[in-house]
């Protein structure tokens, strides 16, 4: 069972929804959105979510095929992180690092497929070059880059790894995404009070749960959300012969899409609770003012 969730907001500067300009007991909700760049059918539903539907916030993977593509796609209002990417997890869909990283390769060539394989072989000084190198192009894209949120939290529940995430939210002045449902004493060491005392701004409450479809996942977090603020991710995209080859999640993927811009359910259950959506920018607005 997971450990009450440690906050930027559990210190003297009082709540995270109170910096934030919003009451203690607010219940403010981040919905965002997973794996822009990935492909063609992921921008387009990514950018239809935003913009037709209820997620106010989406993450880049820059090394990713279609991510140029999304960048040119992208408006100066829209709410966009970088989804740090160390993994290609697809059977027949493949992408690498944009940097020289031979630990980082895989023996068929681009990221390894899962985390274990990550880890095992990874080189910390080439993961740290590997994912400035991706905040970098972001930037130099046009991006106003508002967070970072790792792919697969690849480098989140790792401590030789999460150095390098938090000294990318300091240097950058970044807030970042961090599980609630993940205790100190499952991760081994205490990611949430480290990023704390660099003053690092995340979430109070992010479930670390990444299978595919979210409908019944978001409709539960929704249905009984706790003061503060809460993130909830979706991997929308369109119903494409490319996304069902790409896939067998396929069919999740697009569902989050009409989930959160179809849905008669997810609204009503917003309203119920008094919710109120907001993307990261405003937790950008918050660290970097102090």
């Amino acid at each position: 069972m997971a450990d009450s969730p440690v906050t930027p907001g559990n210190t003297s500067a009082g709540t995270l929804a109170e910096r934030l300009g919003r009451s203690p007991d607010a219940k403010l909700v981040i919905i965002s959105c997973d794996d822009l760049g990935s492909c063609h059918a992921a921008n387009v539903g990514v950018f239809r979510a935003l913009r037709d539907g209820l997620a106010t916030c989406a993450s880049l993977m820059v090394p990713a095929p279609w991510s140029l593509h999304a960048a040119g796609e992208a408006r100066a209002d829209d709410d966009l992180g970088v989804h740090l990417t160390l993994n290609a997890e697809h059977a027949v869909y493949r992408w690498g690092p944009i940097t020289h990283a031979p630990s980082l390769q895989s023996g068929e060539g681009g990221f390894p497929r899962n985390l274990g394989d990550l880890w095992e072989h990874a080189d910390p000084d080439e993961v740290r070059r590997e994912l400035r190198a991706q905040v970098d192009r972001a930037l130099a894209w046009g991006l106003d880059v508002t967070h970072l949120a790792p792919h697969l939290t690849a480098i989140t529940l790792r401590p030789e790894f999460f150095d390098v995430y938090l000294d990318l939210a300091v240097d950058y002045q970044l807030p970042i995404r961090l599980p609630s449902t993940v205790s100190t004493e499952q991760a081994g060491f205490p990611f949430r009070q480290l990023a704390i005392d660099e003053g690092i701004v995340f979430p109070d409450h992010f479930d670390h749960d990444w299978r595919a479809g979210s409908r019944e996942r978001v409709h539960e977090a929704v249905g009984s959300l706790r003061p503060g603020v809460t993130e909830i991710h979706v991997q929308p995209a369109v119903d494409t012969p490319e996304v069902r080859a790409l896939t067998a999640s396929a069919q999740g993927w697009i569902d989050d899409l009409e989930l959160v811009t179809t849905d008669p359910l997810l609204p009503r259950l917003l309203d119920e609770q008094g919710a109120e959506l907001i993307g990261y920018r405003e937790l950008r607005t918050a660290m970097r003012d102090g």
